[in-house]
């Protein structure tokens, strides 16, 4: 019929959602508006994050009726107070952290542990082996 020739067919779309994981780990289960398991976790390069149970996450949608599903990131906690406009402000858990200030400050909370070479001003750093 006519009518038919007038229809197009589905569009693949992108939406999101906000989810919270059921499952953490390298294979992520998020319930939206129903569960959906094993969803790739994205963040930006060079970074590696596992979101906990619980976590109230942004699920992207993508493919014909979104059935293509990835948890995208999670709602960020309260900016540090006085942090400017640039900074970047890493957190972990156990109140473990990284800033980077302006100016050059790099601030760190929590235990450092060194795997290689510490050069300081550009100079290898030698420990003292004095008494």
């Amino acid at each position: 019929m006519w009518l038919s020739k007038k229809m197009k067919p589905v569009v693949p779309t992108a939406d999101s959602d906000l989810g919270t994981t059921t499952i953490a780990g390298g294979s992520v289960g998020v319930l939206t508006r129903g569960e959906g398991r094993s969803l790739p976790v994205y963040g930006p390069g060079g970074y590696v994050w596992l979101p906990d149970s619980g976590a109230a996450v942004l699920v992207i949608k993508g493919g014909p009726g979104g059935e293509e599903q990835c948890v995208a990131g999670v709602r960020q906690i309260e900016a540090p107070k006085h942090m400017e406009p640039g900074e970047v402000y890493l957190y972990g858990p156990d109140d473990t952290s990284i800033y980077l200030r302006k100016g050059g400050t790099v601030e760190i909370r929590g235990s450092v542990s060194i795997q290689g070479m510490l050069i300081v001003n550009g100079i290898p750093y030698k420990p003292c082996t004095c008494s």
